[in-house]
C-alpha cells in the first residue's frame, strides 16, 4: 500500500494541474475536468511503467520491489514528469485540443514543479 502513495500524489497533482488551467482560462472546472485530465492521466501511467520498467532493470534483481523508491528525483520523478508531458501532449494532438506551444512551456514548468518539487521536497525533510 505505502509503494503506491507516490502514485496516488501524481494523480492528485496532475488533477489539480488541469483544474488550475481549466480555472485560469474561466472554463467549467469540473463539467470538463475529464476532457483535461484524460491526455495527462495516460501520460502519467506511461511515465510511471517506464520508471518501474528502468527500476527493474537497474535493480540487479529483476522484480525485486524492494529497490523502487517511488519518491526517487532520478530517474523516477523525472521519467514520470516526462511521460506525462510528452504522453500527455502527444494525446492533446490526437483527439484535436490545443497544444499552443505557450502551453506547452507552462505544462512543462508546472509539471515539473508538481511532480519533481514535492519528489525534492521529500528528500530534503529526509
Amino acid at each position: 500500500m505505502r509503494k503506491l502513495v507516490p502514485l496516488v500524489v501524481d494523480a492528485l497533482l496532475v488533477i489539480l494541474f488541469c483544474a488550475i488551467g481549466r480555472r485560469s482560462h474561466e472554463e467549467a472546472v469540473l463539467a470538463g475536468l475529464l476532457k483535461t485530465v484524460w491526455p495527462f492521466a495516460i501520460g502519467l501511467a506511461i511515465g510511471w511503467v517506464i520508471a518501474v520498467s528502468v527500476a527493474r532493470r537497474t535493480s540487479g534483481e529483476p522484480g525485486r520491489a524492494g529497490q523502487f523508491d517511488g519518491t526517487a528525483v532520478w530517474p523516477v520523478g523525472v521519467l514520470v514528469w516526462l511521460g506525462t508531458l510528452c504522453g500527455g501532449m502527444l494525446l492533446r494532438v490526437i483527439s484535436g485540443q490545443g497544444t499552443a506551444f505557450s502551453f506547452i512551456i507552462v505544462a512543462a514548468c508546472v509539471l515539473a514543479l508538481f511532480l519533481l518539487g514535492w519528489r525534492a521536497a521529500i528528500k530534503a525533510i529526509n
